[in-house]
């Protein structure tokens, strides 16, 4: 074995090697899922029954679910299975001048087909604290393979259209029923999830989503670093006895006050 100092250099650079998530394949989506269904609270099913006039507060991403499957006879490709599930606060006019908040649940989903290479060893760890003396069984050991692994980022979507229509009437439906989506996402609204009988009503949103995907595995790679050094820089705490002059010091948010133009924003002139 190389002596660890042959590859020291005189600007204090050395080769090293670092385990990473080298990311193979990406991409962005615009998406638009229309007629999609919102599984409502007890509270807001009753008050989709008696209204027809209902706007949406807010509509936020609670979790995604992503699946990652080969594609057969395209070797290094994945198919990922990307599933949103969105909490949608609507509002609710039942009697007049008096608005009545609920929520609810939707689901949407998409797929998109990377390259994610090849690979498929077991990869075993051992856990912090872990030592050879009374080891734990070796099923218990923590097993992992370097197959990709997706990721997704995505903003909260935009709500573009809602619809409420009798559950009778067709309408497209949704990509999951009630019994498919998790415990914990159905315990973020205030009130339990119900599907209403064949006379009650359904509630329908449009949603637009900006997402990024990417597909990634980890890899293993020889790199040229240097040495850290010590900060010269001194962490300065705020004097607490004197809170009006840290704030003295903090800059005007000149923008938060001056909202952009619309060839600020990116517009072009007619």
């Amino acid at each position: 074995m190389a002596d660890r100092n042959s590859c020291l250099t005189g600007s204090g650079r050395e080769s090293i090697c670092v385990d990473v998530n080298r990311i193979y394949d990406s991409c962005r989506d615009k998406d638009c899922f229309e007629n999609t269904r919102v599984f409502l609270t007890e509270c807001g099913q009753d008050i989709i029954d008696k209204t027809t006039s209902v706007r949406v507060k807010c509509a936020y991403v609670v979790w995604t679910q992503l699946t990652v499957e080969p594609v057969q006879f395209n070797r290094g490709f994945y198919q990922i299975i990307v599933r949103f599930y969105v909490k949608c606060i609507f509002e609710g006019c039942v009697y007049p001048g008096k608005p009545q908040e609920f929520e609810g649940i939707a689901a949407c989903e998409k797929k998109v087909i990377l390259f994610g290479s090849e690979g498929s060893v077991n990869i075993f760890r051992s856990e912090s604290g872990a030592t050879g003396f009374c080891g734990l069984p070796p099923n218990t050991c923590r097993n992992e393979t370097n197959l990709p692994v997706a990721v997704c980022e995505v903003a909260d979507p935009v709500v573009l259209d809602i619809d409420i229509c009798e559950k009778k009437k067709p309408r497209e439906c949704c990509c999951c029923c009630l019994e498919e989506i998790p415990d914990f996402v159905c315990g973020c609204t205030n009130g339990s999830l119900t599907d209403p009988y064949e006379d009650g009503k359904l509630l329908f949103v449009t949603l637009g989503f900006f997402s990024v995907i990417r597909i990634e595995r980890p890899v293993q790679y020889l790199i040229n670093a240097t040495e850290y050094s010590v900060p010269d820089k001194e962490c300065i705490s705020p004097a607490e006895d004197d809170p009006c002059a840290l704030f003295k010091k903090m800059a005007f948010p000149i923008s938060e006050f001056s909202p952009p133009s619309y060839r600020q924003l990116g517009g072009k002139d007619c």
